[in-house]
């Protein structure tokens, strides 16, 4: 009888532990919106006292600690953890940062630590305009859809204010190269500088690989490689600094007004334009056939330094979609500038320009320029039925 009560109280002391972590965690578990988290980005580090499950950057979130009234069970803790390594890194599961901290709380029953995902805002969110009520209910917090043939603005959502637009910037890198007429088919190198770009970047680029210029410019347009975009800024006659000032004279004379640039990746936040401007870059990088070309292709294989065969592929899933007609495109994303996505497409016969900014989620600004395209292809059939409708007779 004793027994059953001792494990009554013990599983009364865990239901109650579990309510605490869900009124207190602010973030750790939401029941309507919780966040799937990558172990990745999580170490758990053990100490002979406690057990702690930290970022590994201040970015990937904040550590609230909690402290649990069990003195017993940590005469038990070394016992029970002996297989624990003092630094042990997460595989990536499917299951979250949460139920790995449960698990770990409940084995150990020691001081515990609860590390929430929390990504900082995008400057979009932060000043407001993801509230910005649009008539198609579009998760991005800009978006400027255009009639190139008549200049006709067909939607506008927030399209004067200039917001970073990640890799989006790659237009402009493009543009700039292909105004200093330099040989696309000259051999480029990988060098340390593309290696210690601003923020962490994933890349199959390797230290001493070597690309034509065209196949760099290839990559940054088609599968947004930073390395290959900062190793064209680097080739350019004066460097870096030189390539800069002529991304921004060039922005210039496009009457790009509400942009500037530093550099020619788009991993600075700094990098910034309206929507507006970005509708005046596309009409400027469609002028050009191998911008057009390089960046709706869908893949492009090239040979590693090794011999092997690196395969690379389209960041934006619609180039392949049959029902879409794509004429030049690109994505971009970093913190402050959410998801983002612009694109020149024919709808219906109809030239469009569509510029999504700050989209809520990886798949949003997909779904928002195919609900665009709909929306669009209604009115087209709406006026088609309105013009078909013969005047009733006087």
């Amino acid at each position: 009888m004793n027994f059953l009560r001792y494990s009554s109280l013990c599983l009364l002391r865990q239901a109650l532990f579990v309510t605490l972590i869900l009124v207190l965690g602010n973030g750790v578990v939401d029941a309507k919106n919780r966040h799937e988290h990558s172990k990745k980005n999580f170490t758990v580090v053990k100490t002979k006292h406690t057990i702690k499950i930290e970022p590994k950057s201040t970015k990937a979130g904040r550590v609230i600690k909690i402290k649990l009234n069990n003195t017993k069970a940590n005469n038990s803790h070394n016992s029970q953890s002996s297989h624990l390594s003092s630094k042990k890194t997460f595989p990536s599961l499917k299951t979250s940062l949460n139920d790995a901290y449960y698990s770990s709380a409940t084995r150990y029953k020691t001081t515990a630590y609860v590390a929430t995902h929390l990504p900082p805002s995008s400057m979009a969110v932060s000043v407001g305009l993801r509230d910005t009520p649009d008539p198609l209910a579009l998760k991005s917090s800009v978006a400027f859809v255009v009639d190139v043939k008549t200049g006709e603005v067909l939607l506008d959502k927030n399209s004067s204010t200039a917001l970073p637009i990640a890799s989006i910037t790659k237009l402009m890198t493009a543009l700039v190269v292909m105004d200093s007429h330099q040989d696309l088919d000259e051999i480029l190198t990988i060098e340390e500088p593309d290696l210690q770009l601003e923020k962490q970047v994933r890349s199959r680029l390797g230290l001493g690989i070597q690309l034509r210029r065209r196949e760099a410019l290839h990559l940054a347009l088609m599968s947004s490689e930073n390395r290959a975009a900062n190793m064209l800024t680097r080739y350019y006659p004066g460097g870096k600094s030189a390539f800069v000032d002529a991304m921004n004279y060039k922005a210039m004379q496009l009457g790009m007004n509400q942009s500037y640039f530093v550099e020619g990746t788009g991993l600075a936040s700094a990098n910034m334009a309206s929507a507006q401007d970005l509708v005046k870059l596309m009409k400027a990088a469609s002028k050009y056939p191998l911008i057009r070309d390089f960046s709706t292709q869908s893949s492009l294989t090239l040979t590693g330094e090794m011999g092997q065969l690196l395969s690379f592929h389209s960041t934006n899933r619609l180039v392949n979609n049959p029902e879409w007609t794509v004429l030049l495109q690109k994505t971009g994303f970093i913190n402050a500038a959410g998801q983002c996505l612009v694109m020149h497409a024919l709808i219906d016969g109809r030239s469009v320009m569509m510029v999504l900014l700050d989209s809520a989620g990886k798949m949003s600004r997909i779904n928002d320029a195919t609900r665009i395209r709909s929306w669009l292809l209604m009115q087209a059939a709406n006026d088609l039925s309105a013009s078909s409708v013969l005047p009733y007779p006087s």
